[in-house]
């Protein structure tokens, strides 16, 4: 998932869903790093949720169809705010946002990934791992 590419359009296209289709899965593994992959719980089924207000996507992962309880955990957001060059054309620009992805552990602990990214444009940026005892909300 891209955090940092907004626009207009890309907000307007955004809309509830409850389901993941098999080419929509996402790469679990991609910010996961290697020594821990035989450490966490192998997400099989996957729920995506959007947000239609703003720019805001979640997706739980579960070890098995119909589960409840989650063992991966991936979400986003961009705040907007409103500029103008010229006073006269406005557009929305970034002006801060999340992507968390985490793991349950099989100790039961969750290892988290997070980048919180702010300033101008959003071009700043914070990365860095932490466990939790329960799943981030």
């Amino acid at each position: 998932m891209t955090v940092l590419s907004i626009s207009t359009r890309q907000c307007a296209r955004t809309y509830p869903s409850r389901s993941c289709g098999k080419k929509d899965l996402p790469d679990w593994r991609k910010l996961l790093p290697r020594e821990w992959t035989g450490c966490v719980v192998e997400p099989r089924a996957f729920s995506r949720f959007r947000d239609y207000e703003i720019f805001s996507e979640r997706l739980l992962g579960h070890e098995y169809e119909g589960e409840d309880t989650p063992c991966y955990c991936e979400h986003y957001f961009v705040l907007t705010d409103v500029r103008s060059d010229d006073d006269e054309t406005y557009y929305l620009a970034p002006t801060y946002g999340e992507h968390l992805v985490a793991w349950r552990l099989t100790d039961g602990r969750w290892l988290i990934h997070r980048r919180i990214t702010h300033g101008e444009e959003c071009q700043s940026h914070q990365t860095f791992f932490s466990f939790a005892d329960e799943m981030p909300r």
